[in-house]
């Protein structure tokens, strides 16, 4: 599990003392996304855990509900809504993430190891969306966040691998390249924002 403190630039004291953080329009539509996303990954992992009862899918889906609450900090203090309208599990506001939902689970259910597929290829593309958030801003307090989630996704990733060769099964990235999965694999795991 991930600990994050969040600290940055671009915010305002109110008049009552508190801070509010700017946000650009591309900043809140990604945070938004990323919000629901971080649902998706804490939602596929807690229909494997029940499927399945490995400690890998409790521990990852505990570390995503972390993450999804970061993601809501930061949204909050920019006095934004939160954009999911429901915290049930598999129910999302993006049609595409829900259809990713039912794709996910439904492979899962395959075997333990299609399940730990499906946890790494969460994890690849969590990483590849959120490297490529980073390059929409400059704000300090967001970057902090997506490093931090970063951190997080490829200490998930490396367990995720490890679980998968364990069962004598690999994983090959759908989204990052083989050589940034490769060079992800061969770091070791970190506190991200401990």
């Amino acid at each position: 599990m991930a600990a994050f403190m969040l600290v940055g630039c671009a915010k305002e004291e109110t008049g009552n003392g508190s801070q509010v953080l700017e946000l650009t329009a591309v900043e809140q539509q990604d945070l938004s996304y990323l919000r629901e996303e971080e649902k998706l990954a804490r939602d596929v992992y807690l229909y494997n855990k029940e499927l399945y009862r490995l400690n890998i899918f409790g521990n990852i889906s505990s570390s995503e509900q972390t993450h999804m609450d970061k993601v809501l900090e930061l949204l909050e203090l920019a006095g934004l809504e939160d954009p999911m309208k429901s915290n049930s599990i598999g129910e999302f506001n993006n049609a595409e993430l829900a259809v990713l939902y039912t794709e996910l689970t439904e492979q899962s259910s395959v075997s333990i190891v299609e399940a730990l597929k499906v946890g790494a290829l969460i994890e690849d593309l969590d990483i590849d969306d959120i490297e490529r958030m980073i390059t929409h801003t400059s704000n300090e307090t967001v970057l902090t966040l997506y490093a931090n989630l970063v951190c997080g996704s490829k200490n998930h990733i490396r367990s995720y691998t490890r679980n998968l060769e364990s069962n004598g099964a690999a994983y090959t990235p759908q989204f990052i390249s083989n050589d940034y999965y490769n060079q992800i694999l061969s770091e070791s795991n970190a506190g991200c924002g401990n």
